[in-house]
Order: C-alpha cells, then structure tokens, then sequence
C-alpha cells in the first residue's frame, strides 16, 4: 500500500452524503460565509474553499501546514461573524486618521513651521496601517458589512492612499492560492534581502496593477478602471489646488501617499513573510499585547493564511487557540 493510500485509509473523508447527520453538524454554505453574511464567489479564498482530505504531521512526506491535523482541529468559524460595533469600528478606522494628516499638513503650511512634519508623517503612517487593515478584510469580506459596502470601502481608500486596491485584491487573492511559490507576484519581495525590498519599493505596485490585470476577472476589473479614474480626477483637483491656488500642503499629502504605497513591498509583504518556507512556517506572527496594540493587530499573519475567513479583530483569539494546538508556530515572530 502506497503512503498516499495508508495516509487516505488513517484519516478517511466523509462526503456529505456519508457523513451521519447530527443536529449541531454546520451546513456546507456555513463553512465559507462572509463576515458580510453573503456567500463567497468561486474566484475567492475565504477559509475553506480548498479542502485538504489527508492530514500529516511535520516531516511527512507531502506535508503542509494546512493538513496538519493539529490545524485543522482549531476551532475557528465562531470567529468569522462580526457585531455590528465592530463592523463600525472597522470602517470608520482610517477616519481619524486621514483627517489627522491633512490636518498636520495644512498646519506646515499656515504656520510656517515644519515642525509639524512629525506629527504629519506619525499620522500618515497610521492611516496607511489602519487603511491596510481595512482594505485587507475588505479583499476577503470580512469587514461585516455587505460585499458592495466592501467594494465601495476599497473603492474610497483607493482615492486615499492612491492606487487601485481591487488591483491589489486580485494580486492578494492570488497570494493566498499560491503563498511564496513562483506563481506568487505579491509575495517576491520575502525572497529578497531587507534592503532589496525597499529599494524595489515603486516597482512593486507598478507590478501588483500590470498583474491584475493579466489575471483579473471582467467585474474585477471594472473596479480597477474605476479606481484608477478616480485616481487621476483626484490628481488632477490637487494639481489645480496646488498650482494654481497654492495649497501646496495637499500636494504634499499626496506625495506621502506614494510613498506609502512605495513603502508596501516592504512593511505590507516583507515583515510578514521574509525567511519563511513554502510547506510549515508559511508566514510570521506577533504576540504582545502592546506591540499588537502599537500595529492595531496586523501582524498575526500565520493566523490569517490558515483561516482568511476570520477578520482581523479576532486574529488574537484565534492566537491563542493556534498557540494550543500548534505552538511552534509563533517561534517564526515579526518582531
């Protein structure tokens, strides 16, 4: 008997139609549902869309984290529903945020002092950290709110932080199905060196946009186009008000959104992934309650390849519950 089969005879499949009824057992579209409550399309990745039927531990032969039996035994669809506070929250997270920047710009401006760059820049990097955490449940839709309040919320931060994030979704999506192998075009940037990933900073969105559209679907690339549309509006309204009625601050807040997304190759895909393997430690994580607190809980990011399904604001519960089953995980840190 060959391992595949001794493998397939330890750790049977029961199909829907074997599998005996219990009035607890969840019904298959349970499995994958939104935080939006909607069902996903065939083109996402939310949780369970790939089933894994044999388990094995590291070392095996043909092992891969997401068969490990300690894994999958993680209970974890408790945590993909959201209130209606924390779909709220989620939302709204980047709105103090953004008005914080321009606020600080527009002071360099009417005071004359740049002094004020400092707390310019402090809060444009949490606007960008806060907007990457709501554009990045929004690619999965699971920020609670409908798949359109998703599309629209990606749609307001693309004009934000300049860029298309469906563009990025795509890119993201495909991540997921294909984390740090060749196919892999959002997560090169954990092979190279520290350095190397920084350095190749405006490239990497240029790369991320050329690929979606390579790959995108017809519906996902109308966003795109939108996106980008609105985009070169909201260029163009800076460029009037910059040049023409010398509201240089706002050209200098635009000009610190490109930089951020510059910035993304590095902090956004590098942090997370870099030094990491294909088959067990396929991304790092983060314990500590004030440095999750300091990231607003982006670094958990071994939780969120296991179970993308799970939004965001529950990824330290679910770390925990990783921790129990599967404790070597967390040795693979951000910092």
């Amino acid at each position: 008997m060959s391992p595949t089969a001794e493998a397939t005879a330890e750790t049977p499949v029961e199909s829907a139609e074997t599998a005996p009824a219990t009035q607890d057992a969840p019904k298959p579209e349970d499995l994958t549902v939104h935080a939006s409550g909607e069902l996903p399309t065939a083109d996402e990745v939310s949780g369970m869309e790939i089933v894994v039927p044999l388990s094995a531990l590291p070392g095996d032969e043909g092992y891969h984290v997401t068969k490990d039996p300690r894994v999958k035994s993680v209970q974890w669809r408790d945590l993909v529903k959201v209130s209606r506070f924390q779909a709220f929250k989620e939302v709204t997270l980047s709105l103090p945020w953004i008005a914080a920047s321009l606020g600080f710009f527009w002071l360099i401006q009417y005071t004359g002092s740049w002094w004020w760059m400092i707390p310019a820049q402090i809060s444009a990097f949490y606007l960008f950290l806060t907007g990457l955490r709501q554009t990045h449940n929004a690619y999965h839709y699971a920020v609670g709110i409908s798949r359109r309040g998703c599309d629209l919320l990606m749609f307001f931060l693309s004009i934000v932080m300049t860029g298309s994030m469906h563009a990025v979704q795509i890119n993201h999506l495909h991540h997921h199905r294909h984390n740090l192998g060749e196919e892999d075009v959002e997560g090169f940037t954990a092979k190279l060196k520290w350095w190397q990933a920084m350095a190749v900073g405006p490239y990497f969105p240029l790369k991320l946009h050329w690929f979606a559209f390579k790959i995108g679907k017809p519906n996902q690339l109308r966003w795109v186009r939108a996106e980008l549309i609105g985009n070169v509006i909201w260029y163009g309204v800076v460029a009037y008000l910059t040049f023409a009625l010398g509201q240089w601050w706002l050209g200098l807040f635009l000009v610190t959104m490109w930089a951020g997304q510059s910035g993304t190759g590095f902090f956004a895909v590098w942090t997370v992934h870099h030094g990491c393997d294909e088959a067990h430690h396929i991304a790092r994580t983060q314990r500590g309650w004030l440095k999750n607190a300091i990231s607003y809980q982006m670094f958990h990011h071994i939780e969120h390849h296991l179970f993308p399904a799970v939004p965001t604001c529950h990824w330290a519960k679910l770390g925990k519950r990783l921790d129990e089953a599967a404790p070597e995980l967390k040795d693979v840190m951000v910092y």
